[in-house]
C-alpha cells in the first residue's frame, strides 16, 4: 500500500467515524429562520397575519426536529418532544432579547431606533444566539448550540460560551473580542465594552468541572480591554471597571477600578 491508499483508507476511516450531529449548514439555516420569525427585521418573507406566524413556528420546529433527529450524541437525554419544550421557552427568549435591544438602545446615544439596534448592532445579534443556545444547552442538547455560539463569533467577534448565565438588560456595546467564557456568570442591567475578557485562571482540563469564570453582579459596567479572571473573582453591584485593568481578585460593591499608566 502506497503513502496515498494508505491516505484514503485513514480518510474513509474518518468518515466512518465522523459524528452524526448534523452540519453546521443545518443548524445556522436553523438558527436564522428562527431569529427572522422572532425579529421580522431579519426575514427574508413577513407574516403580518397570525395563520402566516403559525406555519413558520411549525417550520421551525420541524427544522429543529430534523436537526435532532438520528442524532443521538447531540442530546444528553430523550429527544422526543425536546423540540417543544424549547418552543414553549420562546415567549421567555424574546422578552429578554427586547430587554437586551432596550440596553443597547438606552446605552448607546449613537443608536437611532431600535430597528436600528436589531438591524446593525453585533451585540444584539450575539446575544440573540446566546439566548437561543443557551437555552437548548440547558434542555441537554449537545455541540449544536457550541455551533450557534460559534457562528455568531465568526459574525460580530463577541465569543461567548452557551453555558454562560447573563441576566436581563445585558448591553455590549461595539463588542468586537469580547470573550465570555463557560461558568461566568452575569447579572441584570450590565454594559461591556469592545475588548473585554471573562476568563479562566485556569487552562488544566481537569478544572473543567469548576466554576473558572468570574461573576458579575447587577449594574456593572466594564470598560474596553478590561481582563476579569477566575472562577472566585466577583465584581460586586454597581460598580465601574476602567479599560484595561486587570483583575484576579473580588471587587467590593459600587468600587471604581481604573488603571493609571505612569
Amino acid at each position: 500500500m502506497n503513502d496515498l491508499d494508505a491516505f484514503v483508507k485513514e480518510l474513509a476511516q474518518a468518515h466512518r467515524d465522523v459524528s452524526k450531529c448534523p452540519p453546521p449548514e443545518k443548524v445556522i439555516s436553523f438558527f436564522e429562520h428562527l431569529l427572522g420569525m422572532l425579529f421580522p427585521e431579519f426575514a427574508y418573507e413577513r407574516h403580518p397575519d397570525e395563520d402566516g406566524i403559525r406555519e413558520r413556528m411549525k417550520g421551525c420546529k420541524d427544522e429543529l426536529k430534523t436537526v435532532l433527529n438520528h442524532n443521538e450524541e447531540c442530546v444528553q437525554s430523550d429527544a422526543k418532544g425536546l423540540e417543544a419544550d424549547f418552543f414553549n421557552k420562546l415567549p421567555r427568549i424574546r422578552k429578554l432579547l427586547l430587554q437586551d435591544i432596550d440596553a443597547i438602545f438606552e446605552g448607546d446615544p449613537a443608536a437611532k431606533s431600535k430597528a436600528e439596534v436589531i438591524r446593525t448592532y453585533p451585540g444584539f445579534y450575539a446575544m440573540a444566539a446566546h439566548r437561543v443556545a443557551h437555552e437548548l444547552l440547558k434542555l441537554g442538547v449537545n455541540l449544536i448550540p457550541r455551533i450557534i455560539s460559534e457562528y455568531a463569533h465568526r459574525q460580530t467577534g463577541i465569543d461567548i460560551h452557551p453555558a454562560a448565565e447573563i441576566g436581563d438588560h445585558f448591553c455590549i456595546d461595539h463588542g468586537t473580542g469580547v470573550v465570555i467564557g463557560e461558568t461566568s456568570k452575569i447579572g441584570s442591567y450590565v454594559k461591556i465594552y469592545q475588548g473585554v475578557t471573562l476568563g479562566g485562571l485556569s487552562g488544566k482540563k481537569e478544572d473543567a468541572r469548576k466554576k473558572r469564570h468570574p461573576t458579575i453582579e447587577d449594574n456593572v459596567v466594564i470598560y474596553s480591554g478590561a481582563t476579569i479572571l477566575g472562577g472566585d473573582t466577583v465584581i460586586g453591584e454597581g460598580s465601574i471597571i476602567g479599560g484595561n485593568v486587570w483583575l484576579t481578585k473580588s471587587v467590593p460593591a459600587h468600587s471604581k477600578i481604573y488603571y493609571q499608566a505612569k
